[in-house]
């Protein structure tokens, strides 16, 4: 069973580490702990351990642990408030900090001090006020005592740890300091009391504290802007829809519609949930789903997709998909779970940052012991222990992978490129070959009537071709039916249909026989094919599909159909050949139709007539060829493939069982996503790369510094005030490096192209000639229908209105989609009423 749970004190990567190994010694399957979303999946065996088990494993070591959105450690209200808390915490922190920072700095630059702080009388005086100062700062931060020496106590130290410790002795030591000079001053020994005076650390206490909570402010800033994606998408979807009930339109919550609900969309509405339009046109923006920049026109019959926006007119649809099942809900909930789970390159981060923290406390000791030993000098010996704790605050290495995984998951939402997993994201770019499935994945899957050959009437041949394909539900046998429709050819009468397997079709038609199917069933039936062999050879040679019809003496004609490529997959296979990839197709046609398909989209290699069921064994022999594989497939039929590839692509109009198997997802159905999604991977792990490289190098070099390596030969140290600065900036590198990822490029085709196909795209869109019937009240006259004409020809799209004053109606041919609002108010404007819309 797998469950997620909300966790809350997490601060670096250590904690993160500590969280993930108290679960693990529970003994569960797997666990996942994600720093930037502050929450953990586990996998485990419900008989041997419980929720609470879990909890208060969680919750032994010092940090908070609740099941996700049981409590209301990740509320948004709550979240709130704790930046506003930040922000209260460093007003305070810089209110007292400014000044003691004057008050024990100015003197080195000659600034003005009070009188009584000057000197070595008012030396005392001097550090106590400096003590005072510090004292708010301290209380204000005073969660970074608390989390950290937690942690210490329950042998889990995390980042809060070493800077308790390095604040704790800088600020211990200046209270030693005080008291050594209150000593010294009654003794009147100067020289003891002036070596206290210019060492007190009380600002080093404060400042570590202040520009880490600065830093922490910033980290969180960045966290919000990583968020910021998925928080755009959990906020598309409107939070009420407009449902037709019992003849009343009500106004529901999204989560009371149901299944076959029918639900009213009005111009500049967000669609609530996934259905099918019952009623009414318009056109709908799905970019924020999907990506098309232009507009999609919708009538009935199509479907409509959760937080898409209706741009123009008014429609019905039914809903299809509710709740956790919409298309908006199911995006959220894959990214949520790319964001839990861990990319393989986060593991070496992982195994050094549960370690991290102790060696660094034991390096600090052994670099106080050695120079106190070396130099004879506390004080020096301290400050390089202060500098070792605070320069080592594993933030960055913590925030490295999940900010750039974040951010990245973010963006390919927007995009309409679903990766499942963080693991699939870095292994995506490593692929060198791509096996796509060729009918629906590079083709429209929809087969076309391309060629008719006959030497008899063609209007009679296609009627009867029509005739017996009628019945059928074969793609091929749709596409002749919807070729005769589109001639407005009508099918005659048939009688005794029936289905021969793996050949065709036969059907009486005026008591004669007829067949329809592949030259199989024509030489099963005795049926000389003449030269209608050497056409249907020629089809194929050009890719496609032939079928034989036939009387029970010859053969009548040929129709030859073709699934034609899509536009984009012919630009994609172009492109990803050029960056070289090897790319391969699966088909279950023939050798020769498969061989004229591959040659015409320039594919390196084909696997033709295979069947569904051998299709993984394809993907195997490419992997044992030594080939890193991507599958992309649609079909129930690819599950099986896409589950073996090394990274399985479906396509988003495929299967739930296809979508189910796959690795990533592409929304809009391109093949062009493809090369959207290894160039995000690709960058992606070069962000992780360099904040990697940043954590390890800045800690790699800095530690040795703050410890005094280089001390004995160049008389460097460093400040532990600059310790605390250089940790912060570290951290809010990595967050502003993975914040690039945000301005990831969407590939296009082609600038010149592109421009022209969305041009014609567009026009395409808006010259469809829709038909619908206004019913109109009131018109008694010629005059009547004139003035009517002219009200609903002053409607943007109206192409042609003819009024039927007997039926009370008008006949209207528009373009694109009309706003029905619009044609009422002609209507009244006119002086008539408006009754409704029928659309044809």
């Amino acid at each position: 069973m797998k469950e997620r749970f909300d966790i809350s004190g997490m601060t670096c990567a250590s904690c993160q580490a500590n969280v993930q190994k108290a679960v693990q010694k529970l003994g569960v399957d797997d666990v996942n702990v994600n720093l930037i979303s502050e929450s953990m999946t586990v996998d485990y065996d419900t008989d041997k351990i419980t929720n609470d088990d879990i909890i208060k494993a969680v919750e032994k070591i010092g940090y908070g642990a609740s099941l996700k959105n049981q409590d209301k450690s990740n509320d948004p209200t709550l979240k709130e408030n704790e930046e506003m808390s930040t922000i209260s915490r460093l007003k305070i922190s810089f209110l007292f900090l400014i000044p003691l920072m004057y008050i024990s700095m100015g003197p080195m630059i000659n600034l003005p001090i009070p009188s009584f702080l000057e000197g070595r009388s008012g030396a005392v005086n001097y550090a106590f006020v400096q003590f005072l100062l510090a004292l708010p700062v301290i209380f204000v931060n005073r969660n970074f005592f608390v989390s950290g020496f937690r942690g210490l106590i329950n042998k889990a130290p995390n980042m809060d740890t070493l800077v308790a410790l390095g604040a704790s002795a800088a600020a211990i030591f200046g209270i030693f300091a005080i008291m050594r000079m209150s000593y010294a001053l009654g003794l009147n020994d100067t020289q003891v009391l002036d070596h206290y005076r210019h060492n007190i650390y009380f600002e080093s206490s404060a400042t570590i504290l202040t520009l880490i909570t600065l830093g922490k402010y910033f980290e969180a800033r960045s966290k919000g802007e990583t968020k910021s994606s998925l928080k755009h998408l959990m906020d598309l979807a409107p939070k009420t829809a407009k449902v037709i009930k019992n003849g009343e339109e009500i106004e529901v919550a999204i989560e009371e519609i149901g299944i076959g609900d029918t639900i009213v969309v009005r111009p500049g509405e967000a669609i609530p949930v996934d259905g099918i339009v019952t009623k009414g046109s318009s056109l709908v923006d799905q970019a924020a789903i999907t990506g098309e920049s232009i507009p999609v026109n919708k009538n009935p019959g199509d479907e409509v997709i959760s937080a898409s926006i209706n741009k123009q007119g008014s429609f019905q649809f039914r809903a299809k998909r509710v709740g956790e099942n919409t298309t908006i809900s199911q995006i959220i909930s894959l990214v949520n779970e790319a964001n839990e789970t861990k990319a393989p390159i986060a593991k070496l981060a992982d195994k050094i940052a549960a370690v991290f923290v102790p060696v660094v406390i034991v390096i600090a000791i052994l670099t106080f012991a050695i120079w106190a030993y070396i130099t004879k000098d506390f004080e020096f010996a301290l400050n390089l222990m202060i500098a070792v704790l605070v320069i080592s605050c594993p933030c960055a290495l913590g925030l490295a992978t999940p900010m750039a995984i974040m951010v990245s998951t973010g963006k390919s939402a927007e995009l309409g490129l679903l990766f499942k997993n963080a693991e699939s994201l870095e292994n995506l770019h490593k692929i060198d070959s791509i096996l796509l499935d060729k009918t629906g994945t590079i083709t429209e899957g929809k087969p076309v009537v391309t060629d008719v050959y006959t030497k008899m009437d063609d209007k009679e041949f296609i009627s009867i071709a029509r005739s017996i394909e009628e019945a059928s539900e074969h793609p091929l046998s749709n596409s002749i039916v919807e070729f005769a429709n589109s001639k407005n050819i009508r099918p005659k009468e048939t009688s005794d249909f029936h289905s021969i397997t793996g050949m065709g079709l036969e059907a009486k038609i005026d008591g004669k026989i007829y067949y329809a199917g592949n030259i199989k069933l024509m030489n099963d039936k005795n049926i000389s094919v003449k030269d209608f062999e050497e056409r249907s050879i020629s089809y194929s040679e050009k890719g496609k599909t032939s079928m034989y019809f036939a009387d029970e003496n010859e053969v009548l004609g040929l129709i030859a159909v073709q699934d034609l490529a899509k536009d984009s997959s012919i630009k994609a296979i172009e492109k990803l050949k050029a960056m070289g990839y090897h790319i391969a197709m699966l088909t279950g046609d023939n050798e020769k139709t498969a061989e004229a398909i591959r040659k015409k989209l320039a594919i390196d290699e084909k696997y033709a007539e295979v069947l569904p069921q051998d299709k993984d064994k394809v993907v195997r022999k490419l992997q044992e060829s030594g080939k890193k594989v991507a599958m992309v497939g649609d079909g129930i039929n690819d599950a099986p493939a896409l589950a073996r590839s090394d990274i399985g692509i479906a396509i988003g109009s495929g299967t739930d069982i296809a979508i189910d198997s796959a690795d990533i997802v592409l929304i809009k159905n391109s093949l062009f996503d493809i090369i959207n999604s290894i160039k995000l991977s690709s960058k992606t792990i070069k962000i992780i790369k360099e904040n990697l490289f940043w954590a390890f190098f800045y800690n790699i070099i800095l530690i040795p510094v703050a410890a005094g390596i280089l001390y004995p030969r160049y008389g460097i140290t460093l400040n532990p005030m600059f310790a605390a600065l250089a940790m912060s900036i570290s951290s809010v590198f990595v967050c502003l490096n993975s914040l690039r990822l945000r301005n990831f490029k969407a590939e296009e085709e082609s600038k010149e192209e592109s421009k022209e196909e969305n041009i014609l795209v567009k026009e395409n869109k808006m010259s469809e000639l829709n038909k619908m019937i206004v019913k109109v009240d009131g018109m008694s006259c010629q005059n009547c229908a004139k003035h009517v004409t002219e009200a609903l020809e002053s409607v943007a799209g109206v192409k042609e209105v003819n009024v039927d004053l007997d039926n009370k109606e008008a006949n209207v041919e528009f373009f694109g989609s009309v706003d029905e609002n619009e044609i009422s108010k002609a209507i009244s404007e006119a002086g008539y009423e408006y009754k409704g819309i029928e659309y044809k």
